[in-house]
């Protein structure tokens, strides 16, 4: 390790605290020295920080690497942001008990193929590398890996259900007393080897991937109240926290459960943290509903610690045909989704079935015309689903009509309605497009017929992204510092191909950055020191004596840099696909982690990738405790 100090930066260390300008020395992997022009230690190498932010690694505490850290455990994509601690194993589903394989079940790939839109032969190739067995075998590999960031694990209900029952029995009954004894007993084994906690999923859109489980949701969702109710008093015991998402079709049993934070009803408050409140642009009434409801349950009355979690940027994914992330909310597009994603002929059929069109007509029509409920709550910003179905809303990223790109679907749609009503005389832009509006149905009537046309012609050729959430700055803003929320629901390592949010934790910084340098200090706070307190994790905070985990960021680059423009598509080895990324130049100069520089100046440094930097993050035994290896 080089004996580094850093000079003359502008230094936010967690807390709540102002800002200093001072010196940081770190020597052996921990800060030895904070303050202002500090004497040089023997040795050391300088890096001049004048006019540049250093603060504390910035933590991700929702994130799916599991997979990656398998395939590149020094996760490069967060550590150029500047993230240098990540929560892992959320939403049910992880590799805590290895492939888990048995009587031909492969619960790795069916679990993670389409909830985290995974190539299924990069999920075979990890499935078949997770030769460990259980929980304290999985943090032996985890501590064995060249890891970048620190790494903090969380319990898998889905999985831990697989290792209880079976994947076909955890998805098709309740347990027994025998197996739901072995789960309790699975889980208090992992807190005492300090585990996060544990995380459950109940979202509508999460559907298993192979045969012949693809009309099954993971096997989180198949628990009863009183599984949760046994699972979460283990957690609550240990001090630790429930990752949940809530089941947003069934709003009754969302508040029982969540009311298994309260310390009034069960004799100590259960941390518990919660997918997502978002500015949904279909249902604008879903934020003021879900702060109302953590209100009620941290109130002196329940004595809960809930928080929602917040995304720090507009919720925009890309779409390939009609494979996206929020797809499966959607039966008619669940019906092509349960097809591989190389089958074109298996959707082409589908799409083909007279039912199947009228289905997806009435889905996409619905509220969108005459006079019924439907139409009311569309116009007020009521409805049940998440997709809006609004071609102006529906950008195209590539198609095999290149001057497409850039434009809603709106645009071809009403060129196409106007080529259609002057008999081809004008409304196409050239002769590619007239010829390809004379594949059409004549005439094409309504939206859905010109989507449905474009599914059937193109498939997965038509690349389109839609944000579906946090369109008003000011909202989202508001719930990045609302005392009832933690940001952070960027799902770095999921969608690889349909969403971009490792960049999220800068992104508040630069909403921060508009309402000066005290707005800057709570972001940091919230950030950095807030969820490692939440998790119970050493790390977060810049003191004498700790972990040199920090980063360096460029305050000018970041105002200058637009987070809109900045997203792009790579191919990652690793994955098998493209990646979309979303990277800021020059925003991040340096990071260290555990007293190694990682990144500086906009490149990796040469031991990153073979050796650890990282380490996995234990929760405390005790709450307010923590522990690390």
């Amino acid at each position: 390790m080089t004996d580094i100090v850093y000079r003359n930066a502008l230094v936010f260390d967690g807390t709540l605290n102002d800002p200093v300008v001072a010196d940081i020395a770190v020597r052996d992997g921990k800060v030895r020295a904070i303050g202002p022009d500090l004497p040089p230690f023997s040795a050391s190498t300088e890096i001049d920080c004048t006019g540049l932010w250093l603060m504390p690694g910035l933590l991700d505490i929702h994130t799916h690497l599991d997979l990656e850290l398998e395939l590149a455990p020094e996760l490069p994509e967060v550590v150029r942001h500047g993230t240098t601690t990540v929560v892992i194993s959320n939403c049910s589903i992880g590799v805590t008990y290895g492939h888990q394989r048995r009587d031909g079940e492969d619960p790795i790939v069916d679990c993670f193929a389409r909830v985290e839109n995974m190539p299924k032969p990069i999920l075979r190739r990890v499935a078949d590398a997770c030769t460990w067995t259980d929980s304290r075998s999985y943090l032996e590999h985890l501590a064995a890996l060249p890891l970048g960031p620190n790494v903090a694990p969380l319990v898998p209900h889905s999985m831990l259900r697989i290792e209880a029952m079976g994947l076909g029995a955890s998805i098709s009954r309740a347990p027994d007393r025998r197996e739901l004894a072995r789960m309790q007993d699975l889980l208090e084994a992992a807190m005492v080897q300090g585990y996060a906690g544990l995380s459950t999923d109940a979202l509508p859109f999460h559907f298993l991937a192979n045969t012949p489980n693809k009309h099954k949701r993971i096997p989180t969702q198949y628990a009863s109240f009183r599984e949760l109710a046994r699972l979460t008093n283990v957690v609550r015991r240990a001090g630790r926290v429930w990752q949940a998402t809530p089941p947003k079709d069934r709003l009754a049993f969302a508040v029982r459960s969540f009311l298994l934070t309260s310390g009034r009803l069960y004799g100590r408050p259960l941390r518990t943290t919660a997918l997502a409140v978002i500015d949904l642009q279909t249902n604008r009434l879903a934020v003021a509903l879900c702060l109302m409801l953590s209100a009620i349950l941290n109130s002196r009355l329940l004595r809960g610690a809930f928080r929602f979690q917040a995304l720090p940027a507009p919720f925009r994914i890309w779409s390939d045909g009609a494979i996206n992330p929020i797809a499966d909310e959607i039966p008619e597009f669940r019906a092509l989704n349960e097809q591989e994603f190389d089958d074109r002929a298996g959707r082409a059929r589908i799409m083909a079935d007279p039912g199947w069109v009228a289905d997806f007509r009435r889905m996409w029509l619905k509220g969108k015309r005459g006079v019924s409920l439907d139409r009311l709550r569309r116009l007020i910003g009521l409805e049940d689903v998440v997709l809006s179905r609004d071609l102006d809303d529906m950008r195209v990223a590539e198609c095999p009509l290149p001057h497409w790109c850039g434009e809603t679907l709106g645009s071809p749609y009403r060129r196409l309605q106007a080529w259609q009503t002057s008999g081809g005389r004008h409304g196409a832009t050239d002769a590619a497009e007239a010829e390809f509006f004379a594949q059409f149905p004549n005439p094409v009537c309504d939206d859905a017929a010109f989507m449905l046309h474009l599914l059937r012609v193109w498939d997965t050729d038509l690349r389109w992204e839609t944000t579906i959430a946090n369109r008003r700055p000011g909202i989202f803003r508001k719930l990045l510092f609302h005392p009832q929320t933690l940001p952070g629901f960027n799902d770095s390592g999921a969608h690889v191909a349909n969403i971009a949010f490792y960049d999220g934790n800068l992104r508040m910084l630069k909403i921060a950055q508009a309402e000066g340098l005290r707005r800057v200090a709570l972001a940091i706070h919230r950030l950095t020191q807030l969820p490692a307190q939440f998790f119970g994790l050493d790390a977060g905070r810049l003191h004498v004596g700790g972990r040199a985990d920090l980063c360096v960021v460029d305050p000018n680059a970041l105002r200058r840099w637009d987070p809109e423009k900045t997203c792009h598509f790579i191919h990652r080895e690793e994955f098998g696909c493209r990646q979309v990324v979303n990277r800021p130049d020059g925003v991040v100069r340096h990071v260290m982690i555990g007293g190694h520089v990682a990144w500086d100046n906009a490149a990796y440094t040469p031991g990153f990738g073979r050796r650890a930097f990282g380490r996995i993050l234990k929760a405390g035994l005790r709450e307010g405790a923590a522990a690390a290896t």
